[in-house]
Formats: structure tokens, C-alpha cells, sequence
């Protein structure tokens, strides 16, 4: 029981955490300008990986795509490249975890084969968190790193709230795969320990056996 508590705990986590890649990836506000030194404020702009965003004092939003692939920094391309890899491994342990569960009827019921499913989806929930924890730390790392400079002339700017759904999914994701793994090890372990009800059947069909071969030597 404690096997199939284990894994919708960890589906419900992994599930969580593959949904917020896209509120993360949806929010406009990756990183936003500092108004640190800035008496007056009149605008302020808001950057994420596919767009850049300008507001005013009035609340008016203007946003534009950027306008190349090729000549975006290569931190922006990497941190792409990871957020639609950790995409493309949570849609891949999501199934394989609703095909592996013990308490789904999905795949039959051999459960030594499920366990084994059951375990690549948690493997894949943890590399889907790795690879977005990796993507926003980048980010952030960068913008930190630009904001700390005394040398950089450019626009600074500070950590945005996507960043923070970000880290929040990659932690779930993480959670999510490590309770799967651990719930396909438990599940292992339970089938290869026989339980105490288990020895007691074994041990009465051995004593009744014996009993019945014993009777059938004294009738001869």
C-alpha cells in the first residue's frame, strides 16, 4: 500500500512541476530592470526567452518577439534547448509513470515489468529537473553577473518571477522522480522478502505434506 501512496504522491508532484515549465515559459518576466540609483521611474522592461516586453507609468505593454534565432547570446539558445528538452522528458515520464503505477490497470498486471516503467518515468522527472534547474540558474547567473559589473554600461536587470517558477518546478520535478525511484526499489525489495504470512503458508503445506507421506508409508 505504502508502494502505490508513494508513486501518486510522486505523479502528483512530477505532474505539478511539468505544468509550471509552461507558466514559467508563458511569463514574460525572466528578468526586469533594477530601478536601483533611479529616483523617477517611467517605464520598465521585461525580458524572458522569446520576447522583451516595454511598460510605462500608465501600464500600457508593448512586447516584440525577438526577431532572430541566430543571433540571440548563446546562454539564451542553451537555456531554449533545455527548457523544450525538460519538456520532452516530463511528457515522457508522465506516461511511462500512469502505464508503470501499480494501481493502474494500464499494461496488465505484470508488475516486476511495471516497476521497471514505473522507475525510467521517475528517472525522466529527475533529468526534466535537472534541466530546468540548470536553465534558470544559467539565467540568473547571467544576470547577476551583469548587474554586479561596474564595468557593464548596458541595462541591468534583476532576477523576475519566472525565474522563481521555474526553480520551483525543477525542485518538484525532482521530488517527484526521486520518490518514483524510491517506490520501485521499495516495490522490488517487498517482492523478492516474502512476507510472515508467506513462511507461515510454506511452512504448514511442508508439515502437512510430511504428514500425508508419513500416513501413506504406514497403510503400506
Amino acid at each position: 500500500m505504502s508502494q502505490e501512496i508513494t508513486e501518486v504522491v510522486a505523479l502528483l508532484f512530477s505532474f505539478v512541476s511539468w505544468v509550471m515549465i509552461f507558466l514559467s515559459l508563458n511569463n514574460p518576466c525572466w528578468k526586469e530592470s533594477t530601478t536601483d540609483g533611479s529616483v523617477i521611474t517611467t517605464s520598465a522592461i521585461y525580458e524572458n526567452l522569446w520576447m522583451s516586453c516595454a511598460s510605462d507609468s500608465t501600464g500600457i505593454y508593448n512586447c516584440r518577439d525577438f526577431p532572430s534565432l541566430l543571433a540571440l547570446p548563446g546562454n539564451i539558445q542553451a537555456c531554449r534547448a533545455l527548457m523544450i528538452t525538460a519538456i520532452v522528458f516530463g511528457t515522457f515520464g508522465i506516461l511511462a509513470t500512469l502505464v508503470g503505477m501499480k494501481c493502474s490497470k494500464i499494461g496488465g498486471e505484470n508488475y516486476i515489468l511495471k516497476g521497471k516503467i514505473a522507475g525510467i518515468g521517475g528517472v525522466s522527472f529527475l533529468l526534466q529537473g535537472m534541466c530546468s534547474l540548470i536553465s534558470v540558474s544559467w539565467y540568473a547567473s547571467n544576470i547577476t553577473q551583469e548587474f554586479f559589473n561596474p564595468d557593464y554600461a548596458g541595462t541591468k536587470y534583476e532576477i523576475g518571477n519566472g525565474l522563481y517558477i521555474g526553480w520551483c518546478s525543477a525542485t518538484l520535478a525532482i521530488c517527484g522522480g526521486s520518490c518514483l525511484v524510491c517506490a520501485c526499489r521499495l516495490g522490488t525489495n517487498e517482492e523478492k522478502i516474502p512476507s510472515g504470512s508467506d513462511i507461515t503458508k510454506a511452512i504448514a503445506l511442508s508439515t502437512l505434506s510430511s504428514s500425508e507421506e508419513s500416513i501413506v508409508r504406514c497403510e503400506h
